[in-house]
């Protein structure tokens, strides 16, 4: 008995964790990389790391743009991140062209 029980709630938990990743995508790699360059080890490490979440950012924005355009995802769902998107792209660019500029390791 304690069996089914346990395949049932281990299914349902599988069937949950589907379901949520449909809405993680790619997009949750720019928030752990731009952590990870909080404490990076130079400046040299965070402007790497910024420039990988600027490359995630942009590849999030691709792959949104295909799930809706695939009717993947609705566009209430697309147009959730609407305004995020392409502030978090504006905003790593002017990050990552500033560390440009101020190259001193």
């Amino acid at each position: 008995m304690a069996t089914s029980i346990l395949k049932e709630k281990s299914y349902l938990f599988a069937i949950g964790v589907v379901k949520l990743n449909q809405h993680l995508f790619t997009g949750t790699a720019i928030g752990a990389l731009i952590r990870e360059a909080e404490f990076g080890q130079s400046r040299a490490d965070f402007r790497s790391k910024m420039s990988i979440a600027l490359k995630e950012a942009n590849e999030t924005d691709y792959w949104l743009n295909l799930l809706k355009d695939t009717n993947y995802i609705n566009e209430k769902v697309f147009m959730s991140f609407s305004d995020d998107r392409p502030e978090l792209i504006r905003i790593l660019v002017a990050t990552v062209k500033t560390m440009q500029k101020t190259r001193s390791d």
